[in-house]
């Protein structure tokens, strides 16, 4: 069995590939979406996701959400694989579009992440060795200082959910962003390198550049 799975360099997406892989499905592309509703900081930082997808031995591929579904079905029909992989937990909107993608491909949609409890689910990908930093906040929700935080311990986990009681631990209403530096996927670790901040109507975002972390 393979699989393709959507990649935009995040924790949710990382860890829904590192479960899938689990269960004997070799995955050897990774999807990024140029998305044609705003601002994405990760596709802003795509030489970062280029470096990451190489670190994991994976073939990145790119598409613009500009042509329509149709074509990106068509696209992933194209791939012979059997699994479209994605890292939703609770937006059902996103779940049923993939649903209906898989689908139109002729593939099987698989959510390995789909109702789970957020906070034990931040403590497993802790857990399994995944670490990852903030690259953007909504600004309505958390402060800019929060960019570039790292999450590598549950330390690191207690010490930001103490600060931020509000704010759901995977930052699944939106409040936050991450790019994965290192974990059982990579053969190499990173660390993050901040470049710049920028902000755009719902967002503070970073510029950044991740570096092999010796």
């Amino acid at each position: 069995m393979r699989g393709v799975t959507f990649f935009s360099g995040g924790k949710d997406g990382l860890y829904a590939l590192y479960l899938a892989e689990k269960r004997g499905i070799k995955v050897p592309y990774l999807l990024a979406l140029k998305t044609s509703i705003g601002l994405s900081p990760h596709w802003e930082n795509f030489d970062a996701l280029k470096i990451i997808a190489n670190a994991m031995g994976k073939t990145l591929l790119t598409f613009d959400m500009a042509e329509g579904g149709d074509s990106l079905a068509r696209f992933i029909a194209s791939l012979e694989v059997d699994y479209l992989i994605a890292g939703d937990i609770f937006l059902e909107e996103h779940l049923k579009w993939v649903e209906w993608l898989a689908e139109k491909a002729g593939v099987r949609s698989l959510e390995p992440l789909w109702g789970r409890n957020t906070l034990e689910l931040a403590e497993e990908i802790l857990n399994t060795g995944f670490e990852y930093a903030i690259i953007a906040v909504n600004k309505e929700k958390l402060g800019k200082d929060w960019l570039g935080y790292k999450f590598s311990s549950l330390e690191d986990l207690d010490v930001f959910l103490d600060k931020n009681p509000a704010v759901d631990p995977l930052g699944e209403r939106g409040e936050f962003h991450t790019v994965t530096l290192s974990g059982p996927l990579f053969r190499e670790r990173f660390k993050l390198e901040k470049l710049s901040i920028e902000k755009s109507e719902k967002y503070w975002w970073l510029r950044f550049k991740v570096m092999r972390d010796d």
